[in-house]
């Protein structure tokens, strides 16, 4: 699975992430809990459909995969995407909660 390092992330494809509802819901609830299933409850969208979100995500640089066996765990690179991108998460995330 592809997960960008810092200098390959792009503005742009972050951005580009953020701007969907669904994936800004995603990010929200990864800030408030740390890791999600991937298929979060309480989420009126299909399965196939969150597969697209995530990889959006994860390809974008905002998430990072683990497996714990069968599961696929998402958490947020933080660290990162605050390195690269100094208060742009904490931005978005206060105008989600609008």
């Amino acid at each position: 699975m592809a997960q960008p390092d810092d200098p390959e992330r792009d503005l742009a494809a972050v951005l580009h992430a953020l701007g969907d509802p669904v994936r800004l819901e995603l990010v929200r609830r990864m800030a408030e809990s740390g890791e999600s299933a991937c298929s979060p409850e309480g989420l009126d969208v299909p399965r196939s459909t969150l597969s697209h979100h995530w990889r959006i995500l994860r390809e974008a640089g905002i998430t990072e995969t683990r497996r714990a066996g069968k599961a696929r765990l998402m958490s947020l690179r933080r660290t990162d995407l605050d390195t690269r991108f100094p208060g742009l998460l904490a931005a978005v995330l206060a105008g989600a909660g609008r």
